[in-house]
């Protein structure tokens, strides 16, 4: 990608509460069915963690200390900001760096959390290369983009080939979770609104003002004609697919 083309990307979404699909509630059901111990302090690295809605919700709800990781400084820092005003500063730490060369000894981890981010390296590629830093018995938490059943129309297979060939049923994916030694403890699927209300709308209402700042220049509107796409895609679609949201524990 082009320096340029990530400048974009960084002020379309930098002052965003979510950088993809998800909610407080879904945060919050992931954690009850993954069954914690919550006698005790927890590690967790949440990883692909934007500007820490996630990260956010989680120091407030656990007793843990939590390795915020993201390739992006300007969303560390905005999860700085975010985690003093709360009065958090004291349990969230920031890695800046790549999920795919990340620097944690082995068994470092009670949890790894990643929402909406481990398409980034690949699915298969990320539950393996993370198993390492997970404690014996530890849980994974990780939302996928997921086919919601076997059939679908081909315009909707055709742009998903090519965005993410390993889009997949949960099946496959709980395949793969298996294949690389975790126990699939819970699955569920991000209801609409976890796209529509709580990213893609606040998502288009920032479209104006961002067009206006960069003088609808042509890379501009490009960024902003794919995202509308991809919005239009799901608003017509939203039956076929959603992120499924995958509690495992590593075995």
């Amino acid at each position: 990608m082009e320096d340029a083309q990530l400048q974009l990307i960084i002020d379309l979404h930098r002052h965003a509460d979510r950088q993809g699909p998800g909610g407080e509630a879904e945060t919050q059901q992931a954690l009850t069915l993954a069954g914690l111990d919550r006698s005790r302090p927890l590690t967790i690295a949440d990883i692909g963690c934007g500007t820490g809605a996630s990260t956010i919700q989680l120091a407030k709800m656990l007793d843990a200390t939590i390795t915020a990781v993201d390739f992006l400084p300007v969303f560390l820092d905005e999860l700085q900001t975010k985690a003093k005003n709360q009065g958090l500063a004291d349990r969230i730490s920031v890695l800046n760096g790549s999920m795919d060369a990340l620097p944690f000894a082995d068994e470092s981890f009670d949890v790894i959390w990643s929402e909406g981010a481990i398409y980034n390296m690949g699915f298969e590629k990320g539950v393996s290369t993370w198993r390492r830093f997970l404690k014996p018995g530890g849980k994974l938490i990780v939302s996928e983009i997921t086919w919601l059943g076997a059939n679908r129309p081909p315009e909707l297979q055709a742009y998903w080939d090519n965005a993410y060939p390993e889009i997949d049923l949960a099946s496959a994916k709980i395949g793969i979770l298996e294949r690389h030694g975790y126990r699939l403890e819970a699955y569920f699927s991000l209801p609409p609104h976890c796209w529509l209300q709580n990213y893609y709308y606040p998502l288009q209402q920032r479209f104006e003002a961002f067009l206006q700042r960069h003088g609808h220049d042509a890379q501009a509107k490009e960024l902003v004609d794919n995202e509308r796409e991809e919005i239009a895609l799901y608003e017509t679609y939203s039956d076929y697919y959603s992120y499924g949201v995958y509690i495992a524990r590593k075995i």
